[in-house]
């Protein structure tokens, strides 16, 4: 068996970010094997993001950006459990990251709870059509699959927490979100933003 040092353990929370005694326990239960921890760490926090998802959120703090011509701003409002954490560096990041994420991605929404029924429905009636003419011959039911494709991307390029993080494009911001969570050990929210564009 492979005994687990202080060595090893700080160069997983170097590498994840995770806390020491969660650390720990993802080297143990993986026999210390580094790429094995990080996954035990990331399905593990998940799950901790998930649990907290319910707790209130009365702390946090609204960031903002403007840009270098004072031609665009930015104001994204971010909540947490405690003042502690938004005071947190990482939580810091978080709030000037997606400041700059929103001013470059220009999402019309927050996450597609924010669109009303009449505007989906009338979205999804368009991209129906536009799929049917496309694939002319082809049941009803593959076409309303295809076109409900179509609609989940289109919502995740308007939608905030769909969009890919422009940072990492290969996690969303929801799922950037969740990991933040899982390492700061608080719920955290994304509230509302506003972008404002001169002449816009």
């Amino acid at each position: 068996m492979v005994e687990i040092d202080a060595k090893m353990v700080a160069a997983l929370r170097k590498r994840t970010g995770a806390p020491m005694m969660d650390c720990k326990a993802a080297l143990r239960d993986t026999g210390g094997d580094m790429d094995a921890a990080v996954d035990w760490l990331r399905k593990h926090g998940l799950q901790t993001a998930n649990n907290r998802a319910d707790k209130d959120v009365t702390e946090g703090q609204v960031f903002s950006y403007v840009h270098h011509n004072g031609k665009l701003g930015v104001l994204v409002e971010i909540g947490c459990e405690t003042d502690f954490v938004a005071r947190n560096e990482e939580f810091q990041q978080f709030g000037t990251d997606l400041c700059l994420h929103v001013a470059a991605m220009n999402p019309a929404y927050l996450n597609e709870s924010e669109i009303d029924e009449a505007s989906l429905g009338k979205e999804r009636e368009i991209l129906f059509e536009m799929t049917r003419s496309q694939m002319q011959g082809k049941p009803d039911d593959v076409v309303a699959k295809a076109a409900e494709g179509r609609l989940k991307k289109y919502l995740a390029e308007r939608c905030l927490m769909d969009q890919q993080f422009v940072k990492d494009d290969k996690k969303t911001v929801e799922e950037v979100r969740k990991e933040l969570v899982a390492r700061i050990g608080e719920n955290i929210q994304v509230r509302r933003f506003v972008r404002v564009e001169l002449g816009g």
